[in-house]
């Protein structure tokens, strides 16, 4: 139990790990893949030396992994696990049938690009793949966010009964050590206190979870699970501002930055954020109007938040560390169908770059801006970084 607040100097993943400690999680079941593995390697050294109360299922998969999430929340435990890339692949099945099931799972996602060819390194495109499947989405930009969006992801996910997705880049967060406050377990319990299942299963309460349904009610099941989404737009802010009051540090929906005066703003999400503000702030002191917003919840989208900052602007600039192949950057397609309603809506342009984990700078997003400055039209896709 830790008693006091303390910074430590520590990785992504281990700030993901002490998130799970600090929410006093109940069951863990998780099978490693890099780059996610550091995240479950340090749960089960909490586990077996007795620093926390929570029982670790090793298992064949992931498929398997969320297998046993699914089982252990539906008696009501709090319950994670953690995957990247192909692992969250191979689990997509089991991802429909915990948001159907309405269990507030969670889960940490290492950005890592798909194979083949093969790869390991940082790429949105895998936990992008599953927005489809009821998950709400939370992509963070530090370690410290990491930790916190752990707490948040449960606060919220037991509060509207669907699961959350804690979504980080692999290696330029993950295996990047930075401070990070863990917080005293008090103030966590504070926030964060014991889950009460409304619907569980129970010995000698005979009931069915999961069973068939015709068409007769089907339905209404995917409606309810749509409501649950858009309830939980209003649960993150709320949630947010309580955190906020305990420890000081508001998570919302978006993040806007330099948008006071702003003609050109680029958006994106995850660590390239910390990139792109860098390049912001150098065009800011050349008298630049250049605006930054970040994306931190990509379900449930925030179509509100992007309408209001993004309109009365003249340029756009959606940076996409994906693909939706035979589409675009998936942000760029999700801020696009955002505007859509907005008689004056401003000019907005894709980049795909970063993919496999290439190199993204600074100077890179300036010159994304000078493209940015002389389009009068928008292309279907701009591959910024490509080897002709």
């Amino acid at each position: 139990m830790i008693t006091a607040s303390a910074t430590k100097v520590i990785t992504g993943n281990h700030a993901v790990s002490y998130g799970v400690l600090l929410s006093r999680v109940q069951v863990i079941s998780a099978y490693p893949i890099t780059p996610q593995t550091q995240v479950v390697e340090l749960l089960s050294e909490f586990v077996a030396s007795g620093k926390m109360a929570a029982r670790f299922i090793t298992v064949e998969s992931e498929h398997s992994a969320m297998a046993a999430c699914i089982g252990a929340a539906s008696v009501g435990a709090r319950t994670f696990t953690a995957t990247s890339s192909q692992g969250l692949a191979l689990m997509h099945e089991m991802l429909h049938w915990a948001s159907g099931a309405r269990l507030p799972i969670v889960m940490a996602n290492i950005n890592r690009a798909l194979a083949p060819p093969w790869s390991i390194w940082t790429d949105q495109t895998d936990s992008l793949a599953q927005r489809d499947t009821g998950w709400m989405q939370i992509y963070v930009e530090t370690s410290q966010e990491a930790l916190d969006s752990i707490i948040l992801g449960f606060k919220v996910s037991e509060r509207v009964l669907l699961p959350t997705m804690v979504v980080l880049d692999a290696f330029l967060l993950s295996h990047t050590a930075e401070p990070v406050e863990i917080y005293d377990q008090g103030r966590v319990d504070e926030f964060l206190p014991p889950f009460s299942a409304p619907y569980r299963l129970k010995p000698g309460v005979p009931q069915a979870l999961g069973g068939l349904a015709d068409p007769g009610v089907y339905f209404e099941f995917r409606v309810k699970l749509q409501e649950a989404m858009e309830k939980a737009r209003e649960a993150i802010l709320e949630e947010g501002k309580r955190f906020a009051k305990l420890f000081g540090r508001f998570y919302g929906l978006v993040q806007e930055e330099f948008m006071e005066d702003a003609e050109m703003v680029i958006v994106t999400a995850g660590a390239m954020a910390g990139t792109a503000r860098a390049a912001v702030r150098e065009l800011r002191n050349e008298g630049r109007k250049v605006g930054l917003v970040r994306i931190r919840v990509f379900r449930p989208f925030p179509f509100v938040e992007l309408r209001q900052i993004l309109g009365g602007r003249k340029k756009v600039a959606v940076l996409d560390r994906n693909l939706s192949l035979g589409h675009h950057g998936i942000f760029y397609e999700e801020v696009k169908s955002a505007l859509y309603p907005m008689a004056a809506r401003p000019l907005v342009v894709g980049y795909v770059l970063g993919l496999g984990g290439r190199d993204v700078r600074p100077e890179d997003i300036q010159a994304i801006v000078d493209d940015l400055e002389m389009r009068e039209e928008a292309p279907e896709i701009v591959w910024w970084g490509v080897k002709r």
